[in-house]
């Protein structure tokens, strides 16, 4: 870890520490420290640039939600000290809403979700970050409609002239970060599946899956087999069937004491043209940005995890139709 605190033992150690240092022992200035001045941060709902403004939203969801926790599944980098590194950091969040805030007054409700974030890192501090959370699981939980949520939200951003424009490419700030990933075989392999189900190969998922495959997707969604991962992929492509997917990041790993895995971010962009998971067609021009991670074993891809935020899309819509 040439460049690092000593402390830390290895990359996904960095990772997991600082994230629990900031938000759960609550030493948000370290972030002055371990966040550079001029980051860039892409979610599916804003770009944010510049280490404050991240501090800001920092102590804003820590008052919404004093309690939350940040539990580390799963590190999967690429990269090297020297050169700079990716994380891919999956992480499952426990939070009450206790305080007002971008949910709205407190609910009291207890929420449980996940969080994708993909960090560069070199010399000890993040320069460049993609952060997804399941905000259709969040949302659900307080007992909105992931849709209804998109539309009050405008509403209290000041209308569709005022509100905050969700992630497209044409609003992104370029970062320092211009890697692609690495070529390990199962970072490979996991592209080439979700390439050929978003060609219309939908056989490639009981040829490439196994039988008892465990699924995690938007919404909270939990599911197995290949069944439960036709309904999703075929839900979501056939909303943007003209839509143009692309890879943009992608890393296989071989670590001890875990199966070969994969972490991709990847991206639909084109018109929501088709009957699927969003409803009646609208003709709005729409940006996913998505993650998944996948593990493999004997029989093929044994667990997956995908995460986009419904909301954002869902906001993309309701400023077309309105």
């Amino acid at each position: 870890m040439k460049g690092f605190d000593p402390r830390w033992k290895d990359f996904p150690d960095y990772i997991i520490g600082i994230t629990r240092e900031i938000w759960e022992q609550r030493k948000i200035a370290t972030l002055h420290h371990y966040y550079s001045d001029d980051i860039v941060v892409r979610s599916p709902g804003s770009v944010v640039v510049g280490n404050q403004d991240v501090i800001g939203a920092t102590m804003a969801t820590l008052a919404e939600f004093p309690d939350r926790t940040l539990l580390g599944e799963d590190v999967i980098w690429s990269g090297s000290p020297e050169e700079g590194m990716l994380s891919s950091h999956r992480i499952i969040s426990t939070a009450t809403h206790l305080g007002g805030g971008v949910y709205g007054k407190a609910s009291g409700k207890k929420l449980r979700y996940r969080i994708i974030a993909d960090c560069h890192a070199i010399n000890n501090q993040i320069n460049d970050e993609w952060l997804i959370r399941d905000q259709g699981a969040i949302v659900r939980q307080m007992g909105w409609d992931p849709a209804d949520y998109a539309r009050d939200l405008i509403v209290r951003e000041g209308g569709p002239e005022d509100c905050v424009p969700p992630f497209t490419p044409s609003i992104d700030q370029p970062g320092p970060y211009k890697g692609k990933g690495n070529d390990n075989e199962w970072g490979a392999k996991y592209a080439d599946i979700l390439t050929r189900i978003m060609n219309a190969d939908m056989a490639a998922i009981e040829a490439e899956y196994d039988r008892a495959c465990q699924l995690a997707y938007p919404g909270g969604a939990a599911g197995c087999s290949w069944g439960d991962a036709d309904r999703f992929w075929m839900g979501l492509r056939a909303s943007f069937p003209s839509a143009e997917f692309n890879i943009e990041h992608q890393i296989g790993r071989d670590d001890p004491l875990m199966p070969p895995r994969a972490a991709l971010r990847w991206s639909l962009q084109g018109i929501h043209d088709g009957w699927g998971a969003f409803g009646q067609p609208s003709g709005a021009e729409v940006h996913v940005m998505g993650a998944a991670h996948a593990e493999f074993g004997p029989w093929g891809l044994r667990r997956e995890y995908v995460l986009f935020d419904e909301t954002a899309v869902w906001k993309q819509i309701v400023l077309k139709t309105g």
